[in-house]
């Protein structure tokens, strides 16, 4: 199985980035603050603005490590990246498979139930392990929401068409979405949640999901193009420019249970305070540096944690799971596995 390599992420403002050796430094206001050799990383996840030696820019394309740019808040800015892997067969059967309804339709079937499944596994694990302390409305909605995604899990079998996938994954989103406040156990209402709000975030707990699912997209599109995949052309979101629809479809078996899960247990756990967020004035939440910090060594911890791999039957790290399900897809794609054989989480 593939190693796990490192992403490497860079928050201060007006860093510099330069090639030494076979090593990537990192420089502020001429100084030295860290340096890790170019093999260990699959990628370089840049906030604030830093800039980055030409050399090390060629050391990058050359070695497979991409290098994205976003800001503070997570909203991508651009990527450099070298030659693509895999081969022009395989993009031409994605293509193909995108454009194709018959193809297309198990693929997206098999998204949508893998997220379905694992927002309920979020909401299930949260009834056991809270279960006694949650008597009343929050309880019962719950139980309610999940049984609500069992239902549409049914549904899904017998969707005969993308569209209609389309409409119960956003009916099991504004379910899970709508219950989500009961799943946050604090006091106060710093951290109450109402609904998704995502251009700007709007409270400090979309502020957070949104800045999570920016390091899973970083990932999942990172992962894709490792594959030989096309992360631009996608099944479950439809082509639009500028946009990688691949990465969000393979991002959504993802964002309960490697994003949601974390949020709530930073949340839930006190890791994160009211005041590790700003709010602007135009009511734009955001998190401060000090905190944006503690939350990628969070992320990278969660990558690390070991599970089995429900298709594969193989233990491996957290992080390791979008670039295998990058490899089945191609797998699928190029005619090797007769589906799809999506992520649930147990």
């Amino acid at each position: 199985m593939r190693k796990m390599l490192n992403t490497l992420y860079v928050t201060l403002d007006n860093a510099w980035l330069r090639k030494d050796g076979e090593n990537i430094v990192i420089e502020h206001e001429g100084t030295e603050r860290g340096r890790m050799p170019l093999h260990l990383l699959e990628g370089v996840m840049c906030f604030s603005r830093p800039g980055a030696s030409p050399a090390l820019l060629a050391a990058c394309a050359e070695a497979g490590i991409a290098l994205s740019f976003v800001t503070p808040e997570g909203r991508f800015l651009a990527r450099v990246e070298g030659r693509r892997t895999g081969n022009i067969l395989l993009r031409r059967a994605q293509f193909r498979a995108s454009e194709d309804p018959a193809r297309a339709l198990p693929i997206v079937r098999a998204m949508v139930a893998g997220k379905t499944a694992n927002q309920r596994t979020v909401i299930r694990r949260a009834l056991r392990d809270h279960g006694p302390s949650m008597a009343g409305p929050g309880r019962e909605g719950l139980e309610m929401v999940e049984r609500r995604l069992t239902d549409i899990a049914r549904r899904l079998l017998i969707a005969s068409d993308v569209a209609s996938l389309r409409g119960l994954e956003g009916e099991a989103g504004a379910a899970y979405f709508g219950v989500f406040d009961s799943l946050l156990r604090t006091d106060g209402p710093e951290f109450r949640f109402t609904s998704r709000s995502r251009r700007p975030p709007l409270d400090r707990v979309n502020a957070l999901l949104s800045f999570l699912y920016a390091l899973l997209g970083h990932d999942c599109r990172g992962a894709l193009e490792g594959n030989g995949l096309d992360p631009q052309v996608g099944f479950l979101h439809a082509d639009k420019p500028g946009r990688a629809s691949l990465a969000l479809d393979i991002m959504e078996e993802f964002r309960p249970v490697m994003a949601d899960r974390l949020a709530l247990s930073m949340i839930n756990r006190r890791q994160l305070a009211a005041d590790d967020f700003v709010v602007e004035d135009s009511g734009a939440v955001h998190l401060v540096d000090d905190a944006r910090k503690r939350v990628l060594v969070a992320w990278q911890e969660r990558k690390r944690e070991e599970l089995r791999h429900p298709f594969l039957d193989e233990n491996c790290p957290f992080g390791l799971v979008p670039w295998l399900q990058a490899q089945l897809l191609a797998r699928h794609l190029r005619g090797d596995l007769d589906g799809y054989p999506v992520f649930i989480w147990k």
